[in-house]
């Protein structure tokens, strides 16, 4: 009798919190058809592709100024990839020194994880108060890529850092016991295997660096990201053509889970294939 409520009500808990969480996006994606005439609220006048076509500039000349995503678009992406890089890198080696000990191992830990921990407006701040006494211009790819990179490179240990735990050292010991370096055991052994971490540590560090708007905030400069420039046109009057971008970039970061799913899909197949191959020829 328990578990003929309890599942029902897990159900109907279940759904509910999918609603709770991806409501908003709902909300946001019909909101972005509303016709030239309407806003950004219900009941919606008239069904429309005119916001999407607004934002690429395909519509006649409007009241509404388009958005500024062109240069800003451009600043996020080549700052989120030089942060993934950057992230992604310092985990791995951070992760690999950690899977022997060494003296003040807990200490480093905890240094690394702290850019997470810290909030971002006030690891800003800080970075503003120091680079304005240091007399450094604030820029994207400056003082900002610093802290993107600060604030990412934790989740990227921790991803590897749970990848090498689960890791089988006599692999490696058995390609060095055959005269391989380990320069070359690591990228012909190592890497293959903890391929589809270093996919989740670049993953979390462009997501996390696309989207970050408090650490950026206060050292971006002049040259303002994507969520900065958005911010600033929409801080007064909030039009459907943000809708409309917003429904495009989520599809963007879709694309990315897909890219992901396939990489990671190929990758199993053909590690499968090769042991069965290894299998057969034994």
């Amino acid at each position: 009798m328990n578990t003929r409520i309890l599942r029902p009500a897990l159900a109907v808990y279940t759904a509910a919190f999918l609603l709770f969480l991806y409501g908003p996006l709902i909300v946001l994606a019909i909101l972005s058809f509303q016709s030239q005439t309407g806003g950004p609220q219900f009941p919606i006048q008239e069904w429309s592709t005119y916001w999407y076509r607004h934002l690429f500039g395909l519509t006649e000349t409007s009241r509404i100024s388009q958005l500024p995503v062109g240069d800003s678009l451009v600043r996020s992406l080549v700052l989120a990839f030089m942060t993934t890089v950057v992230s992604t890198v310092l985990g791995t080696m951070s992760a690999e020194a950690f899977r022997t000990r060494f003296k003040g191992s807990g200490p480093v830990f905890y240094l690394i994880i702290l850019g997470m921990m810290v909030p971002g407006v006030l690891v800003g701040l800080g970075m503003a108060l120091l680079s304005n006494f240091a007399g450094i211009d604030r820029a994207w790819w400056g003082t900002a890529f610093v802290l993107h990179v600060v604030y990412t490179y934790p989740f990227a240990f921790l991803v590897m850092l749970a990848i090498f735990n689960r890791f089988d050292r006599s692999v490696e010991e058995a390609s060095m016991s055959l005269g391989v370096s380990p320069a070359q055991t690591f990228r012909r052994v190592t890497f293959p295997i903890i391929f589809p971490g270093v996919l989740s540590a670049m993953l979390f560090s462009f997501t996390l660096s696309y989207d970050e708007f408090s650490r950026t905030l206060f050292t971006v400069g002049r040259e303002l990201t994507l969520p900065l420039s958005i911010y600033g046109t929409f801080s007064v009057e909030i039009y459907p053509n943000i809708f409309a971008f917003g429904v495009l970039t989520t599809l963007f970061s879709f694309t990315l889970l897909v890219i992901y799913g396939v990489l990671m899909k190929r990758f199993t197949a053909s590690r499968a294939g090769r042991f069965s191959g290894q299998e057969e020829a034994a």
